[in-house]
């Protein structure tokens, strides 16, 4: 059939038509022989030159290498055509080229410059989490190549746990971990293994909260509130200002806001990311003289764990586990066995459906019972049955409080993450607890849980 798609792909295929403005499209990130970062793109409008500025939106982890206006700007170095494994550096490449830039930092796949529009976020997303065991080799060493391997591969996230000096990788399961062991021998030198892998849990919050933090160390001052507001399931973050230009600055403003963006804030219930959550600037205040950029940073991240420190108080904090939408084939005299094994996984199911042979079921079951019954589905049924599993997004954990006890994470322990905030009294600054800062708090934000 090959021949046939090639005179329908000619036949159909329509040239794209490229206007005058610039815009270009990542698909892929990597690294030469020498080291050098090499982002690769299609340049869908205008032309690229060498030395041209560009700039795109920061993304987590980004918090000392963007502008206040939550931008990366970065100069494209170099502008290399390949043709197979050799290149040819060029001035300037025209629209529906393809090529190779260095010198960007910052750049993912999937992102998009000048005219055009990022792309969403990837479909598919880790459910598990790894603890690497280095072994003998040097364990920074392997967070740095793991590092330049999760620049390149969107589905890999690193972790570095600096209190339990651990790194974790957040991955879709057990072959992208054969994958990452296989390349981390072959380009690094480095023979690791890994733990066995846990669920990668989630928090959001089930009503609104205020949260406040402050910082106030001697010569230095900070004071945020924010909202936290749940959304529907599925809609990951998001985040607003409706404090006045009178009452605090643009410019902290925006700096609050990419204070908002640039990491993964952590839950109070096991320290897991958190999402499904909008938060908002309610008001702020800065010093003439004493506010600097960090302050705001502390101030901000600490109003956020305030605000779910005093959710968990109300019992409106809620644990969430990713689950997976199945489908179950199995022999007509098993489907009972298959039937029974769901409901003790707490999944649901639709009604079975066959054709006299053989049954079929569909529904979905958390990941963290379902992860290894395939080896079961082949055991009981003599290799007869099949179970395909999808990333069915993350819903309510069914067993919260047994995960939450055995995780045994105290978020005022947490000194990374802490809730409390910073003031300053007869010159010297001083630590409150999460708990009574609202009694020490300078700006008195009457928030009476309807939105402004």
């Amino acid at each position: 059939g090959i021949e046939q798609f090639v005179a329908g792909f000619e036949r159909f295929a329509q040239e794209p038509q490229y206007n005058g403005e610039f815009g270009a499209r990542i698909y892929k990130v990597s690294h030469d022989a020498q080291g050098n970062r090499l982002t690769w793109l299609k340049v869908t409008g205008g032309e690229l030159k060498a030395k041209m500025m560009l700039s795109g939106t920061a993304h987590a982890g980004d918090a000392d290498a963007v502008a206040e206006d939550g931008q990366w700007h970065e100069k494209a170095d170099q502008v290399r055509v390949y043709s197979g494994a050799k290149s040819t550096t060029v001035d300037t490449v025209p629209a529906g080229t393809i090529c190779a830039v260095t010198g960007l930092t910052q750049t993912f796949p999937g992102e998009g410059l000048g005219m055009e529009r990022g792309a969403g976020s990837p479909v598919l997303q880790p459910v598990l989490t790894y603890t690497l065991e280095p072994g003998e080799c040097d364990i920074h060493k392997c967070l740095v190549a793991l590092r330049e391997l999760e620049d390149e591969d969107p589905l890999l996230h690193v972790v570095w746990q600096s209190r339990l000096e651990e790194v974790h990788l957040q991955l879709m399961g057990a072959v992208q971990l054969e994958i990452i062991q296989q390349i981390m021998h072959d380009r690094f030198g480095l023979d690791v293994t890994f733990g066995p892998g846990s669920i990668l849990y989630k928090e959001t919050i089930a009503a609104p909260i205020e949260g406040v933090g402050h910082f106030e160390p001697l010569r230095h001052y900070a004071e945020t509130h924010v909202l936290l507001e749940p959304l529907p399931q599925g809609a990951g973050m998001a985040y607003a200002t409706v404090c006045s230009e009178d009452v605090l600055d643009r410019n902290w403003q925006r700096l609050i806001m990419q204070h908002f963006q640039e990491r993964e804030h952590l839950g109070v219930l096991t320290g897991s990311p958190i999402t499904d959550m909008r938060i908002t600037l309610l008001t702020g205040r800065a010093h003439l003289k004493h506010t600097e950029g960090g302050d705001f940073r502390q101030a901000t991240y600490r109003a956020i764990r305030q605000g779910l420190m005093e959710a968990k108080k109300k019992g409106d904090c809620r644990l969430l586990e990713p689950w997976y939408g199945f489908r179950l084939e199995v022999p007509q005299d098993m489907v009972g066995h298959a039937m029974a094994d769901i409901q003790r996984m707490s999944g649901t199911f639709d009604t079975p459906t066959g054709d006299g042979e053989y049954m079929v079921l569909n529904g979905t079951a958390p990941v963290s019972e379902m992860r290894d019954y395939a080896m079961d589905v082949n055991a009981y049924t003599h290799g007869r049955g099949h179970l395909s599993c999808v990333f069915a997004g993350y819903q309510p954990c069914h067993n919260a409080d047994e995960v939450i006890e055995n995780m045994a994470y105290d978020p005022e322990s947490d000194l990374e993450n802490t809730p409390d905030s910073v003031f300053c009294a007869h010159g010297a600054g001083y630590p409150v607890k999460w708990y009574k800062v609202p009694e020490f708090m300078h700006l008195d934000y009457a928030w009476d849980g309807m939105r402004e």
